[in-house]
């Protein structure tokens, strides 16, 4: 797409911004409830457009997590609810309207109206579409919603998915993950190079520069490659999804933190254009309804990833934690990655320099009172 397009797109978004079509999902919470809510004199229904909606919505996970492709499920009933039956969104796992990894794809041609996905799965597309969903060494889920939500995150990814026709919601956050599942152990840098890892992202661009050799491949197609041999490591999200998907049984070393992920947000990719054929009212109830969805996602990792953990301790799993020596060089990796793509895409420098300068902030703070519990409170039993 050309410069002068790509302006013309972006500039039709903030129109549409600001005439109300797209208001961030927080402020939509209040906008659904209480008097004068919608509700008219003499007891109206509160929902006042009777246009009922049925969407398709192609997710990138398998149906079996009942966490990550839950919440595409919970979404779903809560917009049901919400719009008391008058908006329907039909939920599918990944491969079956379209391939986990192409459902941004099938958003952007009007295949489906709706994707719940990762937006570091695509950015072949555009290298900065992963700060939506989070990159190496970057947020926590706390820091990053905040981002998103009140430090003008969203508006600026969202003029990244102009250029595709698309408008994004966040829809969740798996909290900090693990680092992943190794056949043998790796306790230098040096112990990296020449590993087969399936990572996405720019967690993924990290590790080849540390001499990984790296594939990217959807949730349900680890466990044969992993069991065959094709990947000798991969990581996913943490011990409860994990755990689910086998990776336990065919290796052997779970290591962590995912330090390319410390708090990444899962996001509803919505075709721009179904979204600004919608009644203002069911924009809202969508608005809640992911609002909701990404509430319950991030407490569901947070209450079964606990027990699991101590399931695979009983199983015989060896958890180790990276080294300073590779955490280091995965850290330098990584900045010396953002500053390069910044250094030749006006694009990409200008969400780089805003989440730096967010990044920045949220760190001195939570250095303070989080840093201060954490290191007290966390090691102790009682």
């Amino acid at each position: 797409m050309s410069p002068d397009k790509r302006m013309d797109r972006r500039r039709f978004v903030k129109r549409a911004l600001a005439s109300g079509a797209v208001a961030a999902a927080v402020p939509a919470l209040a906008s659904c409830g209480g008097e004068g809510s919608g509700a008219a004199a003499g007891g109206a229904p509160a929902v006042q457009t009777r246009r009922r909606v049925m969407w398709r919505l192609a997710s990138s996970f398998p149906r079996g997590l009942d966490t990550i492709y839950g919440t595409a499920q919970v979404f779903a009933e809560r917009l049901e609810a919400i719009s008391e039956g008058r908006f329907i969104v039909r939920p599918y796992p990944a491969g079956e309207l379209v391939p986990g990894l192409q459902v941004m794809d099938a958003v952007q041609q009007g295949t489906v109206q709706v994707a719940h996905t990762a937006s570091y799965y695509f950015t072949g597309k555009n290298p900065a579409l992963a700060f939506d969903a989070g990159v190496p060494f970057g947020l926590t889920a706390r820091q990053q919603f905040a981002w998103l939500y009140h430090g003008g995150g969203l508006e600026l990814v969202r003029e990244l998915f102009a250029d595709f026709g698309i408008i994004v919601f966040p829809g969740g956050s798996t909290g900090a993950q693990m680092g992943g599942w190794f056949k043998r152990e790796v306790n230098r840098a040096a112990d990296l190079r020449g590993l087969r890892m399936r990572i996405p992202g720019l967690g993924g661009e990290v590790m080849s520069r540390l001499g990984v050799t790296v594939q990217v491949l959807a949730g349900g197609d680890i466990f044969p490659a992993l069991e065959r041999g094709v990947i000798d490591a991969t990581e996913w999200v943490g011990p409860y999804d994990d755990e689910k998907l086998g990776f336990h049984k065919v290796a052997r070393y779970y290591y962590y933190p995912g330090w390319w992920e410390p708090g990444p947000t899962l996001s509803f990719h919505v075709n721009l254009r179904e979204w600004n054929s919608l009644p203002s009212e069911y924009r809202e109830m969508f608005q809640t309804a992911a609002v909701e969805a990404s509430t319950w996602m991030l407490g569901k990792y947070d209450s079964v990833n606990a027990p699991a953990m101590q399931r695979l301790v009983a199983a015989g799993v060896q958890f180790r934690r990276f080294s300073d020596e590779i955490m280091q060089a995965a850290y330098e990796a990584a900045f010396s990655l953002y500053e390069e793509q910044a250094s030749k895409d006006s694009g990409y420098r200008k969400v780089y320099q805003a989440w730096l300068a967010w990044r920045r902030q949220m760190y001195r703070w939570f250095d303070t009172a989080e840093r201060a519990y954490a290191d007290f409170a966390f090691g102790r039993e009682v």
